[in-house]
Order: C-alpha cells, then sequence, then structure tokens
C-alpha cells in the first residue's frame, strides 16, 4: 500500500512562494506517475500538473510557467515548487500516484492521495 504526506503549505502574500513536498512509502516510487490536484473551497477538484516516473512533466494552463514539478527517486519524493502565486490559487492540495503507464490529468485515474496541505494566498 502507497502512502503519501505532503507538506509545505501555509499562508503567503500574492506574488510570493511556496514549495510543497510529498513523500511517499510503500510500493516502488519510481515507477509511480506523480501528480498534484488542488480543491478551493466551494469548488470542484482540479488538476494542477503531473510529473512521469523520467521526470517529464505537465501543468494546468493556469499555473504553466509558475509552478515547477520535480521529483527525487532516491528521497522518494515529489514536489511542487509554486512561484508568483495568486490569491486563486488557495485551496487544500493533494499529492496523488498511479502506477499506470498512461498519463493523465484526471483524479479518478490516481489510485492513492495524501491527506492534502492547505495552501492560502492573500491579497
Amino acid at each position: 500500500q502507497v502512502q503519501l504526506v505532503e507538506s509545505g503549505g501555509g499562508l503567503v502574500q500574492a506574488g510570493g512562494s511556496l514549495r510543497l513536498s510529498c513523500a511517499a512509502s510503500g510500493g516502488t516510487f519510481s515507477s509511480y506517475i506523480m501528480g498534484w490536484f488542488r480543491q478551493a473551497p466551494g469548488k470542484e477538484r482540479e488538476f494542477v500538473g503531473f510529473i512521469t516516473w523520467i521526470g517529464g512533466s505537465t501543468y494546468a494552463s493556469s499555473v504553466k510557467g509558475r509552478f515547477t514539478l520535480s521529483r527525487d527517486n532516491a528521497k522518494n519524493s515529489v514536489y511542487l515548487q509554486m512561484n508568483s502565486l495568486k490569491p486563486e490559487d488557495t485551496g487544500v492540495y493533494y499529492c496523488a500516484a498511479t502506477a499506470g503507464r498512461r498519463t493523465s490529468t484526471t483524479g479518478n485515474d490516481y489510485a492513492y492521495w495524501g491527506q492534502g496541505t492547505q495552501v492560502t494566498v492573500s491579497s
């Protein structure tokens, strides 16, 4: 069973930066596609980005150019560097993993989820 634990959330002013981390245990981390999703109050969960086992990444248009994904397979960890944050980036950020070989922007395709970490961007 894969367990994911996010950290690094917090309160930041607009224009600031945060770095989220997701530590994985169980399974074979290096073979997983790791995704990030977020959910704002009263809104549906939305895709943020994913990174493949070899480091290729894709981002939602709303965060492209501001957010960067990276992973360290030796540390079983994935990171989401968030720059130029906006109030609309506020929400709970979730790390997710899938052992499948097909990349996906759909949450239902990810079998494993963390508990989430709150990100609040003040204007």
